[in-house]
């Protein structure tokens, strides 16, 4: 019920909702309703016993009038709006340096889906801020208890799951800047801020209304203008009306009855928290003070308030899930904080200098924490007697004085904007603008034009932002930066946050000790150079080791190689790093959340990620490479590998083949060249892979999905690996049965097939030649003859072999095709070699180089292989079976390597002085019978 304080500006309030309400629309009623009722929620927050200070999070009048109410009060218990469990790492802002952001991090979720992971929830902390003000009170005065009364972290997601599909971040305020693309706005990733005092109308139309009506063009300076200038310098009890009613208005009008159900829960949970604890220590509620957001100081919750008398049902606050949260500090930045509350860009900086601006100009001193180094912090200061407070001055009415009078309008300052008019030019000449003197005076005149034209005498940094913009952004930006951007730097630029070294996670402090060597100062934010020589310096090789760990944990730009590799048997000699660990401080931070140490962390999240539900046989064996090449543990790696013969075993497509048999490669050619045995994995890696891709091999060469390069990556598995598979207990007969049965439709598989028959030997090469000849020869199979060419390339890789006919059939091609046919024709081939034969077109142009002659000359009396009387066949059906010739000449001439054929071939070596036409000898004999193999031998020699 009402005192009586507020009882004249009620009846002014339903004046005024009366009068409106004479065209007989009814809507009068709803606004006196709306206004009275508002001031009935005044009344009760300002008459409760426990006092209630309501505040604005980041604003710089609440953090001001939190300084005047603490030096005047001197409370002894602080109770503050802000997660229970943060309350640990309050005791370590003080080795950072603000803004930074308290952080609840969950990798691993237990009791919320597995979709949701990680969780993460942020909580901002600026000098210009109330909270911190709280903060830094109660640490640094002995004998105040500050007390944590919001929702834990884990009822952040209990109570407000995240939306299907909604953004992480806030709706921006204003307009974003496209030509500066920063990564400060990700310094909070895709964490929920928790703030204090989110005061911004809950619907459009409202927010619409107030920037039109106070020529302003978004909300963060509607702000400023209406209730932050105003309420810096005005005393407590006008603040806390003031706050205290727009709290009410915009509470009542929010129209999201999500936001009503999370505010209901949070306060009852408060107040929960505040009865209890001043059940247990029996502290008199005089000497508390409870800092909450604006509109949680007007709740309406049974639980609100102390009375004697106990809500019908006490409020039950559940059990947090089983997921193990970890707590820790991480930069933050004013850019970041704009990102994530969705407030205007530069309005955090402008609060900060307004904050700097009063405390300058005196009359309140801030609270700060002192450094753990310096000697102040040895021990707390001791509270000073509290200054005498009338109540009945602070339970006065300030409202209507404030609500009726006009707001004071702040004289030019023409030094301060001659200052900014100034500045602002120098720092655009050096961005690139053809910046003058003409344009600073311009600059000052339009700003008081603005100012003038939206009801001030006294330009705002957002008018002189404008008037800098119109009078110097001509046509185009120069630079990085444009002018909005240029003048957010100048008056006060995006202050940027960093975490202590005492307040470090254990692994982050482990990784700036063991990179102490390099000699680098690893917490700034610039890129900072490193170089190694291992070989003068090898201790050295410990910090390379860590460096490649971090490469594999850490964003690409903390930690990136300028010079030397990691990789499957090779370490470099000499290495440049290019490190900007500073600058990922958060990422950093959070590893820590993860581990001790960094190869801990990087062997917890290989594992994970083989095991994961949709792991794959190639994310397996990139797992196994990673912990042979960082970690060097051989009893990881083998289970690792053990885990990739299961998945391989348990896939049933072939999309990661390519990969599958890269890496698989690479594994067996180190482990060959470093152990003396392959790991039991590895031969039950390819005794299962044979087996799967024999089974798959029929449905892959007709699947449509599947591509050339899948089923080409197949068969260099099955006949790559051939003789490794048949050594430990595969049959041939399967891949044998596996190529009879498969039935190509599509061009390039049908040349893969041939490819493998070939390999197999159940296709003689000179049949795959022929057939070739005869498509070249039919025009219906001219048009597609590029997609057989990218199949024989890509054959290339399971049957090297057929490399010299792959060069003969494109010369041949190339040869025999007229213009009016080639020409339209290779852009078909250039394509089609593009998409599906990349890695195989060097091994093409190197057998190439072979088969052609050298220089110009050689060319005109060169004559190809395959034509004429150079052909294998051709030659081998025109030589005589017993004439005499060059081939008889020869081996008389080479009778030692006869020798040895013969040998190999289990032939007694006989030598006779009659002639070969005679069929004098076994060697002799043999060349009669192989005719063809002896004409190729000769044509070979003679090329």
């Amino acid at each position: 019920m009402s005192t009586g304080v507020f009882d004249p500006l009620r009846e002014q309030l339903l004046d005024a909702a009366r009068a409106f309400g004479t065209d007989g629309n009814g809507a009068g009623d709803g606004v006196a309703k709306l206004l009275a009722g508002l001031v009935d929620d005044v009344d009760r927050a300002l008459r409760e016993e426990l006092e209630i200070f309501p505040v604005c999070h980041h604003s710089p009048a609440s953090a001001l009038a939190m300084a005047r109410r603490l030096r005047e009060k001197r409370p002894k218990v602080v109770y503050l709006e802000l997660c229970e469990d943060f309350a640990p790492l309050l005791a370590e802002l003080k080795n950072c340096r603000l803004p930074v952001a308290l952080q609840s991090f969950a990798n691993e979720v237990d009791g919320f889906p597995k979709r949701w992971a990680p969780l993460s929830v942020i909580a901002p902390i600026t000098e210009a801020s109330a909270e911190y003000q709280a903060i830094a009170y109660a640490q640094e005065t002995d004998g105040v208890e500050l007390v944590l009364v919001d929702r834990s972290t884990d009822h952040v997601y209990q109570w407000d799951p995240p939306e299907p599909g909604a953004p992480s971040d806030a709706a921006s305020d204003g307009p974003s800047d496209p030509k500066n693309p920063g990564d400060e706005d990700a310094l909070h990733g895709d964490a929920v801020g928790v703030e204090i005092g989110d005061l911004r109308p809950g619907f459009a139309e409202l927010e619409e209304h107030l920037l039109h009506h106070g020529k302003v063009r978004h909300w963060s300076e509607w702000w400023d203008q209406y209730v932050e200038q105003p309420l810096v310098g005005a005393d407590y009890a006008t603040y806390r009306q003031v706050m205290t009613l727009i709290g009410g208005l915009f509470r009542r009008l929010d129209p999201n009855p999500r936001n009503v159900r999370q505010n209901e829960l949070r306060e009852r949970h408060m107040w929960t928290r505040m009865r209890e604890h001043l059940a247990a220590t029996g502290a008199d509620p005089g000497d508390c003070l409870y800092v909450c957001g604006a509109s949680h100081a007007v709740s309406r919750v049974d639980e609100f308030g102390l009375r004697p008398d106990e809500p019908a049902e006490p409020f039950e606050i559940p059990p947090r899930t089983a997921t193990k949260w970890r707590y820790g500090l991480i930069p933050s930045s004013h850019s970041a904080i704009e990102a994530q509350f969705g407030l205007a860009p530069g309005s955090v900086s402008i609060a900060a200098a307004t904050f700097a601006k009063a405390v300058r100009r005196g009359g309140v001193k801030p609270f700060r924490l002192k450094d753990r180094r310096g000697a102040a912090a040895a021990a707390k200061k001791k509270a000073a007697p509290a200054p005498a407070v009338d109540p009945a001055a602070e339970a006065a009415d300030r409202l209507s004085g404030f609500l009726s009078s006009p707001p004071a309008l702040d004289p030019l300052d023409e030094s301060e904007l001659l200052g900014w008019c100034v500045d602002i030019v120098g720092l655009a000449r050096r961005n690139g603008y053809l910046a003058s003197t003409a344009d600073a005076i311009a600059v000052f005149e339009t700003s008081i034009l603005l100012a003038g034209m939206r009801g001030r005498t006294r330009p705002t940094p957002y008018d002189f932002q404008d008037a800098a913009v119109t009078c110097i952004e001509k046509d185009r930006v120069p630079g990085r930066r444009d002018v909005a951007r240029l003048c957010e730097i100048l008056l006060g630029g995006d202050r940027i946050g960093q975490v202590g070294y005492e307040s470090l996670p254990p692994l982050a402090r482990d990784v700036l000790d063991r990179l102490e060597p390099l000699g680098l100062d690893l917490q700034k934010r610039t890129v900072q150079r490193a170089l190694l020589n291992l070989d003068a310096d090898p201790d050295l090789r410990a910090c390379s080791d860590l460096l490649w760990v971090l490469r594999r944990l850490l964003p690409d730009d903390a930690v990136r190689p300028i010079m030397g590799a990691r990789e499957l048997g090779e370490r470099s000699i000499q290495e440049s790093w290019d490190l900007a660990i500073g600058r990922n401080q958060r990422s950093l931070v959070e590893l820590g959340y993860e581990g001790v140490t960094a190869e801990q962390v990087l062997e917890r999240r290989l594992r994970r990620a083989v095991y994961d539900p949709k792991a794959t046989a190639a994310i397996a064996l990139r797992a196994v490479e990673d912990a042979v090449v960082h970690l060097g543990a051989r009893r990881f790696a083998d289970e690792l590998g053990a885990r990739a013969v299961e998945l391989l075993a348990a896939e049933r497509t072939v999309d990661d083949a390519p990969e599958v048999l890269r890496r698989i490669r690479r594994l067996l050619a180190h482990y060959r060249a470093t152990e003396p045995e392959l790991p039991r994995w590895c031969g039950e890696f390819v005794t299962a892979g044979y087996t799967h891709y024999c089974t798959l091999l029929p449905t892959a060469f007709v699947d449509d999905d599947t591509g050339v390069r899948q089923v080409a990556a197949m068969l260099g598995f099955l006949l790559g690996m051939e003789s490794l598979a048949l050594s430990l207990g595969c049959e041939r007969a399967q891949l044998e049965l596996a190529v009879r049965q498969s039935h190509p439709e599509t061009p390039a598989k049908i040349a893969l097939l041939w490819a493998a028959k070939s390999q197999l030997g159940l296709m003689p090469v000179a049949d795959v030649r022929a057939r070739c000849d005869e498509l070249l020869a039919s025009p219906l199979s001219v048009p597609s003859f590029p997609h057989y060419l990218s199949g024989f390339v890509q054959a290339l890789d399971p049957a090297p072999t057929l490399a010299p006919l792959v060069v003969e059939v494109l010369s041949k091609a190339f040869g025999r095709l007229p213009d009016r046919v080639l020409l339209p024709w290779l852009p078909k081939l250039i394509r089609a070699l593009k998409d599906h034969a990349r890695e195989m077109v060097p091994v093409l142009v190197n057998e190439a180089a072979r088969t052609f002659p050298g220089s110009l000359p050689a060319l005109d009396a060169w004559t190809p292989p395959w034509s004429g009387s150079a052909d294998p066949a051709a030659a081998g059906a025109a030589a005589p079976s017993a004439a005499p010739g060059p081939v008889s000449d020869l081996l008389a001439g080479h009778p030692a390597a006869c020798d040895a054929v013969a040998s190999l071939l289990g032939h007694p070596v006989e030598w006779r002085a009659a002639p070969a036409a005679a069929g004098g000898g076994e060697a002799s004999a043999l060349v009669a019978r192989y005719p063809a193999a002896s004409a190729a031998v000769a044509a070979l020699l003679v090329r």
